[in-house]
């Protein structure tokens, strides 16, 4: 079938008048997106994924063309899945956040059968949008195989298995390419239902995509390994050398060469963030998956779990270190940074002090420029003062007047000598109060 999206119903009763809110209808359906399969008898099921490189848009026209070539109902723009039986097989498409499912469920006795995908047409398989991560081939049989059969199925390689779904079911697997280039999985039926049957398979095919995503950030960490190595030992020498600086020019390197770690790091964390935490949520799934398949061990065979937690594990756990390493390196970073950054700071403090005590002597040294300046304008005022009384008496005495000029300025003097120092004391005194009637203000917007 077609899964569209479906549109939310109205109230059917007229005593109802409620405003529903535009997704109430896409929540309820939620629930029920991606059902298992339902399954009867032998089958061959080829499962594909593909990491989404395109647009939606180029996906959905990929699957409509498909359908139109068997003049089959297209899904709606907006869905996420397509269920649909073609004839010759039944195809179940599923779009996933980074990655879409192609499963094509075809009945037949024979398994691994070369002609399972006869039907599916090759050139438009090839064109499928994004790029293959999983093949995986499943033969669903009803009898118990033979060890030469194991051996036969699987090119003769080690395989994993167990019983599952409470002793219901058999499941094998190389958890390898063989040399068709898909991977292989046997699944024994013995006694489960078709509703069954499907969730078995989904959750073996879901085991698989799961796990193979969830490994795509173990080349990333360790190619990115190395690098946090040299990153580590340049933050190293760095902290070193901050003890053994001299200068504020030193100061001013130091905090450029971490400037550049930091943004080295934070590149590394933009770049790999979405993968490693992609990969812990997948290895998540893969661990449910397991705990779902209700696993029983067979004699002589490993199972499903002990190979993954042996393999899987420890290279999800390779990324969560590298993952943690940066981290820790960005803590670190901000660390030194602060510290360096303290360092600048004491020493422009310092270097204030120095300059707010350079400009007090200046002041002090001003100041008594300027009492000095003082005295001597005030001697060279009543200097010129005392010269134009002596004039304004030669001028009298020329009138018929007989002043003696040395007495009468002798006399002066003294009063000439106060009058011009209050005065220019007091001028002084009065600029000095306009300069801090000026200045409060000033003072006060600063606190």
């Amino acid at each position: 079938m077609t899964k569209l999206e479906p549109q939310a119903p109205e109230f059917a009763s007229p005593a109802l008048s409620l405003n529903v809110h535009p997704l109430r209808s896409v929540l309820y359906e939620e629930l029920h997106n991606r059902p298992s399969p339902v399954i009867e008898g032998n089958c061959q099921v080829a499962h594909f994924t593909f990491k989404q490189t395109d647009s939606r848009k180029q996906l959905h026209a990929h699957v409509v063309e498909l359908c139109r070539r068997f003049s089959v109902p297209a899904p709606d723009p907006e869905s996420s899945c397509l269920y649909q039986d073609f004839g010759g097989f039944e195809l179940r498409w599923e779009r996933h956040l980074e990655f879409s499912n192609f499963t094509f469920i075809v009945p037949t006795d024979n398994a691994f059968t070369t002609d399972a995908m006869a039907f599916v047409p090759k050139d438009w398989l090839a064109a499928v949008p994004g790029e293959l991560v999983v093949a995986v081939n499943l033969s669903l049989v009803d009898q118990q195989p033979t060890d030469k059969q194991l051996y036969q199925w699987f090119e003769g390689q080690r395989v994993s298995g167990a019983s599952v779904a409470d002793g219901k079911a058999t499941v094998w697997t190389a958890f390898r390419l063989h040399s068709d280039g898909f991977g292989r999985m046997l699944a024994c039926n013995k006694g489960l239902n078709p509703y069954q049957t499907g969730r078995l398979v989904q959750r073996l095919f879901e085991l698989e995509t799961y796990r193979l995503m969830a490994l795509l950030a173990l080349p990333i960490a360790r190619k990115m390994g190395h690098e946090l190595t040299q990153v580590e030992t340049s933050l190293a020498n760095l902290i070193q050398n901050i003890s053994e600086l001299d200068n504020q020019a030193d100061d001013r390197e130091l905090l450029t060469a971490l400037s550049q770690l930091a943004a080295d790091v934070e590149r590394y964390r933009s770049d790999t963030n979405f993968r490693f935490s992609a990969a812990k949520a997948y290895h998540d799934l893969v661990r449910d998956r397991l705990n779902q398949l209700n696993e029983e061990p067979l004699d002589g065979v490993q199972s499903l779990r002990e190979f993954l937690e042996r393999r899987l594990t420890p290279g999800i756990n390779t990324c969560m270190s590298v993952r943690d390493q940066l981290e820790d390196l960005s803590r670190r970073i901000h660390r030194t940074t602060s510290l360096l950054r303290t360092r600048v700071d004491l020493s422009i403090q310092e270097q204030n002090q120095d300059l707010l005590a350079s400009m007090n002597r200046r002041s002090e040294l001003q100041l008594r420029l300027q009492q000095t300046v003082e005295g001597l304008s005030v001697v060279v005022i009543c200097y010129y003062l005392l010269g134009l009384m002596g004039i304004t008496i030669d001028a009298l005495n020329a009138f018929g007047l007989n002043l003696n000029a040395k007495i009468a300025e002798g006399i002066a003097l003294p009063l000439i000598l106060v009058v011009v120092y209050s005065l220019i004391h007091e001028l002084r005194k009065h600029m000095s109060k306009q300069t801090a009637a000026t200045m409060k203000p000033d003072s006060c917007d600063k606190h």
